[in-house]
Formats: C-alpha cells, sequence, structure tokens
C-alpha cells in the first residue's frame, strides 16, 4: 500500500534566478517565537543582555571564520538580527567543501552563526531557541543598499512601530 505525502508545499527558500555564489544580502534572523532573548529596547537604545552581546560579537567574528564573507552593517534587537552580508565571490566555492554548492553559502554562514549562538547559551544555561528558518533580500543597486542600511541604522529607535516588536 503507498501512502500519500500529505505534508504541504512549501516555496523554495531562496531565489531560483540567482545562485548565490557571489554578491549582497540583507538578512533577517528571528528567535522561536519572537521572544525576547537578546535584551530590550529602553528610551530608543539597545541594552543587550549576555546572549545578545555574544550575537555582536559574533556577527563581528563572520568573516574570520569564512574568509569570504563580509558584515559591513548589523544590528541585534530584542527578538532578531538584520544583517548586510557580502559573499565573495569564487572565494565561496573554494572555501566550501564539494559536497557543497555556492548556491549554499548565505545558508552556511548564518547556519553557523545560529548554530555558535545555540551553543553559547545552552552552555550557559540560557534558554533559548531560534525560528527555523532566514529571510534573505538580494540587494539590487545603489538605491536599494542605501535604503536597507538606513533601515538597519534606524531599527532600534523605530522599534515601538517595528513589526517584529510583539
Amino acid at each position: 500500500m503507498k501512502m500519500e505525502n500529505t505534508l504541504p508545499c512549501r516555496k523554495p527558500l531562496r531565489a531560483d534566478f540567482h545562485d548565490y555564489s557571489g554578491g549582497d544580502y540583507f538578512v533577517t534572523i528571528c528567535t522561536q517565537g519572537k521572544r525576547h532573548y537578546f535584551g530590550e529596547i529602553f528610551n530608543g537604545t539597545m541594552h543587550l543582555n549576555a546572549i545578545g552581546v555574544f550575537v555582536d560579537n559574533e556577527m563581528e567574528r563572520l568573516p574570520r571564520h569564512y574568509r569570504y564573507v563580509e558584515v559591513p552593517l548589523w544590528v541585534v534587537m530584542p527578538n532578531h538580527v538584520h544583517a548586510v552580508i557580502r559573499i565573495c565571490g569564487n572565494d565561496a566555492a573554494d572555501n566550501l567543501s564539494h559536497a557543497q554548492c555556492c548556491r549554499q553559502a548565505l545558508g552556511v554562514v548564518v547556519g553557523g552563526m545560529k548554530r555558535a549562538v545555540t551553543i553559547f547559551a545552552k552552555s550557559n544555561g540560557f534558554e533559548f531557541g531560534w525560528q527555523g528558518r532566514f529571510h534573505d533580500h538580494i540587494i539590487r543597486g545603489t538605491d536599494d543598499g542605501n535604503r536597507i542600511a538606513d533601515y538597519i541604522r534606524h531599527n532600534v529607535v523605530r522599534w515601538d512601530t517595528d513589526c517584529y516588536n510583539t
């Protein structure tokens, strides 16, 4: 007797028209249930807790872990991280194993960061979890990049109206 697949069809995680082997990406990574695991915002200032400080430091360290990555801009919010992640072309292919293709470079970087934060939280006895996926937007040109940079830079002061403020 053949069993039918009753799982819903999911849309592809990444754009079919782009190979992710190089480019600039606006990435949003959320905590599980959008819980405030990284700290709180008071009087227009983000006050990072221990996990938030670790996330901030891990974003800064990403280029040391992945030589094909630059992270020119990021912000750690109470329940998510926004970042611009630059994958530097062919270096990504040189650094990934043969079992991984260039298309996975962005996912490898985000997954590595998420893993490091999870290990830190668990080893220090903090309750913590990530949302299963992350959102990415391929940055298309200077105007798009400037708009995103402005959004990241002003995210903390706009927290009261932020769609992630739950």
